[in-house]
């Protein structure tokens, strides 16, 4: 599964791997593939720089990347106090009443309520990619587009590309004028905020647009015949998240989690505000659909949605009450149903492939048989 960019990159397969955690970052590296660690969730410059040394010393010497969440455009003197100050009692109400409808307890007192909204702001992406760039990182992808002109010009300094997610062909664009490497064309079946273009559409529509750049495709992709589908388009890659939540290495902390990620089916994920207040597709759970009821108060901007319930999130997983648990996932849901390592996924990857390019060149009237 290779094609240019791979090699660019010194990748055996152009399968470049998203993902909140070291263990399967590094192996998805190891397997031949490209893994990208999520940063968003490190708000201690110290806790990334530990997770990058883990990952520098279980990588092999392949190559990875790194993946931060930071607007474009600055917002100047504004702090997440200020932030708070605007999130209105109506809905901090709905939230209390709707975790003591079902139980969830407390917190211990003075314990930390776990990931918050902080990650999205820009001088934490700064903060890491302080950090970041100590490291012989060979990819930068931001999640809101394309990052600040200053951060592409540093990583451009240091031989690091630059990728963006787009969810059009118009964002894509901007994103090539703004100097950036590599558009992630990220479907409406993908996990986590995403548009409302579907793969099939948006990947050629993308390519097109932004061409002779590389595209890497996602969202829905799960398997090798998916991934030659994609090559078929015209993508360089593609850009896999979600399929790595239910691999031997994730660390979910929950095993009620897994269990609901294995059981699932296609149509059971959702596009919703709930979590951050930007449409992000996640499991169907209850507590989205208190979020999307009309008698409640909905959901608030971002960053305001995500402060709001970034707590009560915290207590959800904590305990594990099942009926409001859920993560960011993807329609690719459906194909999860197993407990797998990254290297029997990436197996099974190559062998699709190649069945599905076999099968092409049959119908081609290619066959080597």
């Amino acid at each position: 599964m290779q094609t240019e960019l791979s090699k660019t990159l010194g990748v055996e397969h152009a399968v470049f791997g998203f993902t909140p955690f070291p263990a399967v970052a590094a192996a998805i590296s190891r397997a031949g593939g490209f893994g990208v660690l999520g940063a968003v969730r490190y708000t201690a410059p110290d806790d990334l720089k530990r997770d990058l040394d883990w990952i520098e010393a279980n990588v092999d010497g392949r190559p990875y990347g790194l993946d931060v969440v930071m607007p474009a455009k600055k917002v100047e003197g504004v702090t997440e106090a200020d932030v708070e100050a605007m999130i209105p009692e109506g809905h901090r109400q709905y939230v209390k009443d709707t975790l003591a409808k079902y139980g969830v307890p407390d917190l211990a007192e003075g314990e930390a309520s776990g990931w918050r909204i902080t990650g999205w702001m820009e001088q934490v992406a700064r903060n890491q990619l302080d950090v970041a760039f100590d490291y012989p990182i060979k990819l930068l992808a931001n999640a809101l587009g394309s990052p600040p002109a200053d951060v592409i010009e540093r990583a451009h300094d240091q031989d690091v590309l630059v990728a963006a997610l787009a969810g059009s062909a118009r964002h894509a664009r901007k994103h090539a004028d703004a100097g950036i490497d590599i558009v992630v064309a990220q479907g409406y079946e993908a996990g986590g905020h995403t548009g409302e273009i579907a793969s099939m559409v948006l990947t050629p529509e993308v390519v097109d647009a932004v061409g002779p750049l590389p595209v890497l495709a996602a969202g829905g992709i799960g398997s090798g015949r998916q991934v030659a589908a994609a090559f078929a388009l015209g993508a360089q890659g593609v850009w896999l998240g979600s399929l790595w939540l239910t691999t031997t290495e994730a660390d979910l902390h929950s095993r009620a989690l897994t269990q609901k990620l294995l059981a699932a089916e296609s149509g059971d994920t959702v596009r919703s505000r709930a979590l951050t207040g930007k449409p992000a597709r996640q499991l169907r759970t209850e507590w989205t659909d208190a979020w999307d009821d009309p008698n409640g108060p909905g959901t608030l901007p971002m960053p305001l949605q995500g402060l709001l319930v970034a707590e009560a999130v915290s207590r959800i997983q904590k305990y594990e009450v099942e009926p409001l648990l859920g993560t960011p996932v993807g329609q690719i849901v459906g194909r999860m149903n197993s407990e797998r390592s990254v290297q029997e996924v990436f197996d099974d990857l190559t062998r699709g492939f190649e069945e599905a390019v076999d099968r092409v060149n049959r119908i081609a009237g290619r066959s080597q048989e």
